[in-house]
């Protein structure tokens, strides 16, 4: 017998979601009536009754918990049925698949994505819409304006759904369907790339280094990998989801997947390393001896992409996050595409592919996808770069001493000073976006300001206009330096600054890419005064 219970609550204070979801230290989320309150302010705004959603999530500490309330309540507020993931387990890509093949009427994913996970760290929870993308702003602001206003929740007083055992289950009224996390996607992987190219690269000896950094890739890439493609067994490491991911930080950038960078640079290194953060929506892409940052990551993947079954008649477009280099750009002018710049955000990419705008889509912070989902997708990514591998027969510093050749090279860095004093980063913003107007033609060391601005987009699909999204600073011969603030962490702020510098010339494309920028980050130091705002002259992470 199961009934349901109207519970009655106070509004939290300061729930305020983004695009990317509600993320707050686990206790927050676990604490008397939080989780509720905002899972309730889900369904009031995008309604439930009668609906199916997607539910799962990275597998981090609450996880198994929370996605039991969410189910109740989703049951409680009348859902006809709840599609999830075995053991509320589904990578963000994953998850995003589920929903546009089942045609749901969208899902609730639950990660702080590349954030530590255990009981003191981070835990989080996002919608995403029908088509599989993130819950646009005016969504989440209804979210949470609901939060400030919610008097009650209601729940199913129920037994806990058995997560671990795939079939249909019933919950009260709703239909409960546990199903494998990975087959689903694993097929539509298959549909886009030559498996059998890939699994005689394998079979001939290739070998390759798979980091899941103990986070929510780690069953996708061993059926995937080592199942399906033949790769050798024990190519995946750190395969296991972890609800602590074994104490790493499951950033997969060279400062917090050290092992692998090691490995990669090794004595003995394999032909290719990857890894994948904690949902598995971003990805790292390591040679033999040699580093590929995201921008350039996203340059490669664009420009052979035709290599690939799944986009041989070539791409609509080329999208990428304003943050991120311009090294896309060269490629798409190359191609004669269409090519976009945004704000950073998974939704705005959404937009463009959505509408046939664009078939390819990067952000600078190790995001890359398609318009395969509505998701930036690890994953796909690695597996994109294993098509070109095996087609090309060519090592990745092949590929890459190509493309620079080709296309020119924009080295490219981004330096994070992570927890900042809130006060102290808004004032160096504030200060620096007064000095914008008398930047243009001012020469810092030999950097001449030619341009200096606010980023601001006019979206060409739905006309809607986004301010303030970064101030960039434009130096003559095409060098760049964008400043943003960001909210992806939960203690203070990071000040994100991004660093560019386009060359062509043949002796110019094998410097050392902090050194080849080191006019670049001399002038954006002087310019944000960053020492004398923050205390600090040197970054926290540098990728």
């Amino acid at each position: 017998m199961t009934q349901i219970t109207t519970v009655a609550t106070q509004p939290i204070a300061g729930q305020k979601p983004g695009t990317s979801g509600l993320r707050k230290k686990t206790p927050v989320f676990m604490g008397r009536h939080y989780l509720e309150n905002f899972v309730q302010s889900i369904f009031d705004v995008v309604g439930a009754a009668g609906k199916t959603f997607v539910l799962g999530g990275d597998g981090r500490y609450f996880n198994d918990r929370a996605a039991q309330v969410i189910l109740r309540m989703a049951a409680a507020n009348g859902a006809a049925r709840v599609i999830v993931g075995q053991g509320a387990i589904l990578s963000t890509p994953a998850a995003s698949h589920l929903i546009r093949l089942n045609k749901t009427d969208g899902g609730i994913i639950m990660s702080a994505s590349h954030n530590p996970g255990g009981p003191n760290e981070d835990f989080g929870v996002k919608f995403n819409m029908p088509n599989g993308g993130p819950a646009p702003e005016g969504m989440t602001e209804a979210m949470y304006k609901r939060t400030t206003e919610i008097t009650e929740y209601r729940m199913l007083e129920a037994q806990d759904v058995d997560l671990g055992a795939i079939g249909r289950h019933q919950l009260g009224s709703m239909v409960v369907d546990v199903v494998d996390p990975v087959s689903d996607y694993a097929a539509l992987m298959e549909t886009l790339f030559d498996f059998p190219a890939i699994r005689a690269m394998f079979a001939g000896g290739f070998r390759m280094r798979m980091d899941s950094m103990c986070a929510v890739t780690g069953p996708y890439a061993v059926e995937i990998l080592e199942n399906r493609l033949g790769a050798a067994k024990g190519t995946c490491v750190n395969a296991t989801p972890l609800p602590d991911f074994g104490g790493m930080h499951p950033d997969p950038n060279p400062t917090w997947a050290k092992a692998l960078m090691d490995e990669m640079f090794g004595p003995d290194a394999p032909d290719f390393g990857a890894a994948s953060d904690g949902d598995g929506d971003r990805n790292m892409v390591v040679g033999r001896g040699i580093y590929v940052s995201p921008s350039d990551s996203l340059a490669v993947l664009a420009a052979n992409a035709h290599l690939a079954p799944g986009y041989a008649k070539g791409l609509k477009g080329i999208a990428r996050s304003m943050p991120t280099s311009a090294a896309a750009d060269r490629v798409a002018e190359a191609l004669g595409l269409h090519h976009y710049e945004t704000p950073t955000g998974w939704k705005f990419f959404g937009n463009l592919l959505d509408a046939g705008k664009a078939t390819i889509c990067g952000e600078e912070s190790f995001g890359t996808g398609s318009d395969h989902v509505r998701e930036k997708d690890g994953l796909w990514a690695i597996l994109l770069w294993l098509n070109i591998l095996a087609v090309k027969q060519e090592s990745v510093a092949k590929i890459l001493h190509d493309h620079f050749h080709r296309f020119g090279r924009n080295y490219y860095s981004r330096h994070d000073f992570e927890a900042i004093d809130t006060a102290r980063a808004d004032a160096m913003f504030a200060d620096l976006r007064a000095a914008l107007p008398g930047l243009k033609g001012r020469d810092f060391d030999g950097m001449v300001v030619t341009h200096a601005d606010d980023f601001a987009y006019t979206d060409p699909v739905d006309g809607s206009v986004s301010t303030r999204q970064g101030v960039r600073v434009l130096f003559d011969g095409g060098s760049r330096a964008v400043f943003r603030l960001s909210g992806t962490g939960t203690e203070g702020a990071t000040l994100r600054l991004y660093l560019e510098r386009f060359v062509t010339g043949p002796d110019e494309l094998s410097e050392e890419p902090q050194s080849a920028l080191a006019p670049v980050i001399r002038a954006a130091h002087q310019i944000a005064a960053i020492a004398e705002h923050t205390g600090r002259t040197e970054p926290n992470v540098v990728t």
